[in-house]
């Protein structure tokens, strides 16, 4: 049995990976801006379906890096995505990434509200958005990682239209049943906003993050 282990160097693991995905694709073709982006989320999850459900609007990797470039921060839904990104490259270029999940504000407005705190927590990220923008702080805006939580796209998505917010990017990749793939389906709607959504019920924030570092990787 130890005779059939591909004998591969721990700093080629990766790079080995890589080509194997490439190999099982079969030749198919990805444009060269969402290519990088669709193989590690298949990297990331062993998972081939994300060659077809990932949908990219016009542009959207082009702004993105260019926002991550001019000091875009990253926020996500949940603590485990923001451990998953690469806060130090992020850091290179002005950004940080920011999960507002656990703050007793968030806490206590979701409460108030009878919301989610993953709502509540868009509306924090809302509100610093506008903070910027009146301090004229407001490079590179803010790119939203979204990999749990449906309530927190239906929220953004009405901040969104409300005029409250604009993203430079929305990573819309929540994993589940309910409401996830409608969800999904609104942020699809916005026309002028940047997104990246993976259709359906799956994703997760390590796609979220997956996303996050494919872009950053790159710069």
């Amino acid at each position: 049995m130890l005779g059939e282990l591909e004998q591969v160097r721990p700093a080629d693991i990766e790079k080995r990976s890589f080509e194997m995905i490439t190999e099982e694709l079969g030749g198919r073709k990805f444009p060269p801006e969402t290519e990088p982006i669709i193989k590690r989320c298949i990297h990331t999850s062993a998972d081939f379906d994300y060659a077809d459900n990932l949908v990219f609007s016009d542009n959207a990797v082009e702004r993105a890096l260019q926002a991550l470039k001019n000091g875009a921060s990253i926020v996500t839904d949940t603590q485990m995505a923001k451990a998953g990104i690469n806060k130090k490259r992020l850091s290179q270029y002005g950004g940080e990434v920011l999960c507002f999940m656990s703050d007793e504000d968030v806490a206590q407005a979701a409460a108030e509200n009878g919301t989610t705190r993953a709502a509540a927590s868009m509306d924090k990220a809302a509100e610093l958005y506008r903070k910027r923008q009146a301090e004229g702080s407001g490079d590179g805006g803010l790119i939203f990682a979204i990999g749990n939580a449906p309530t927190a796209l239906v929220r953004l998505y009405e901040l969104v239209r409300e005029g409250g917010v604009k993203p430079e990017l929305i990573i819309g990749v929540p994993v589940g049943f309910v409401n996830v793939v409608q969800a999904k389906e609104l942020i699809l709607e916005l026309s002028d906003t940047p997104y990246i959504v993976a259709r359906g019920r799956k994703g997760g924030s390590n796609i979220a993050a997956c996303i996050c570092n494919a872009l950053l990787y790159m710069l």
